[in-house]
């Protein structure tokens, strides 16, 4: 495995805003959706992400019901000086709601949400506060200027946006800066290298890739059949019993380049999607999610590492052979 005492790179989050580690944490795991947790190591997990350069952690209101931020607020409490946090609004599931996934962008929600999230982090301001999802009924002249009175009032720092249009992320950029926008983005979802990454790049805005190794799938072969019975990744069309081999297939070419280099297939899938980002020019923190320290110094790792042309153009046409629609 390459030298963890190599630095992370640093990368300006939204044009003129703060520097930060070049890969982010998707904490999202720790509290819901991947099956059950061992909490002292998730723990572990974040002291050592911030230990080797990590300094975005990723949350969002709805993720384990508002448990997620409120597992971060220790940490943030103990690390506010070097850990930035991104949280975000949109899904309405509460406890009380767990299964409505409507969403809601208007103004009113918005400022409910955000004295919520501020409660259960624990800090007196958001770092980076993304629109989960954009709900069409609700103009962004609307959505986005409420989220802009939220920074004027220093409640929040910065703004994003997740799986947006072209247009939309430039009509927002116009109504405040969007600092960083949050999409799939991986050797098995490519969709945003042909119109958003480009417009990022010339808006300044910091993509943040989710789902960076595929939900897993991208670490390797015969990843999904060894997940617990109440891993929602079951229930995604990639990981359904008939699309297994045929991912699988594919999976085994990012193991053998990784096996050349003595590096595993995650930092491959990892180093292709760093070097696809200085390819577009544009400004990127992934956020691989993990809830182990092992799993981290590999991803970790990977900011540093480079594949050669031949790499690249072996990995190119795999996104196009990926069986079941991404969601």
């Amino acid at each position: 495995m390459t030298n963890l005492s190599r630095a992370l790179p640093r990368v300006e989050l939204g044009r003129g805003g703060p520097s930060i580690g070049a890969q982010g944490l998707g904490c999202m795991g720790m509290s819901e959706f991947y099956g059950a947790t061992d909490e002292a190591e998730a723990r572990a997990t974040l002291d050592r992400a911030l230990e080797l350069g990590v300094t975005l952690f990723d949350t969002a209101d709805m993720y384990g019901l508002g448990a997620n931020e409120a597992f971060l607020a220790d940490f943030l409490r103990r690390n506010r000086g070097a850990a930035l946090v991104a949280t975000k609004f949109g899904y309405v599931r509460t406890p009380q709601t767990p299964d409505d996934w409507s969403l809601s962008n208007r103004p009113e929600h918005i400022r409910a949400a955000v004295e919520r999230s501020l409660q259960r982090l624990g800090v007196e301001t958001i770092d980076l506060y993304y629109m989960h999802r954009r709900d069409k009924a609700v103009p962004l002249a609307e959505s986005v200027g409420a989220m802009a009175e939220l920074v004027s009032a220093g409640k929040v720092r910065q703004l994003g946006l997740c799986e947006v249009e072209p247009d939309e992320l430039r009509e927002a950029h116009a109504i405040h800066p969007i600092a960083a926008l949050q999409s799939e983005w991986s050797l098995f979802s490519r969709d945003i290298e042909d119109e958003i990454a480009p417009l990022a790049a010339e808006l300044g805005v910091t993509l943040v890739p989710f789902a960076p190794l595929g939900r897993g799938l991208l670490t390797s072969r015969d990843f999904a059949r060894a997940l617990p019975k109440d891993d929602a990744r079951l229930n995604f069309p990639r990981f359904a019993a008939e699309n297994l081999d045929g991912n699988d297939r594919l999976v085994a070419e990012v193991e053998a380049i990784a096996a050349a280099h003595g590096i595993t297939a995650a930092q491959t899938a990892l180093a292709w999607l760093y070097a696809r980002a200085r390819a577009l020019g544009v400004a990127m923190v992934p956020i691989p999610g993990t809830r182990r320290r092992t799993r981290l110094e590999e991803n970790v790792a990977a900011a540093t590492l480079t594949l050669s042309e031949a790499d690249m153009e072996r990995l190119e046409t795999l996104a196009a052979k990926v069986r079941g629609v991404r969601v």
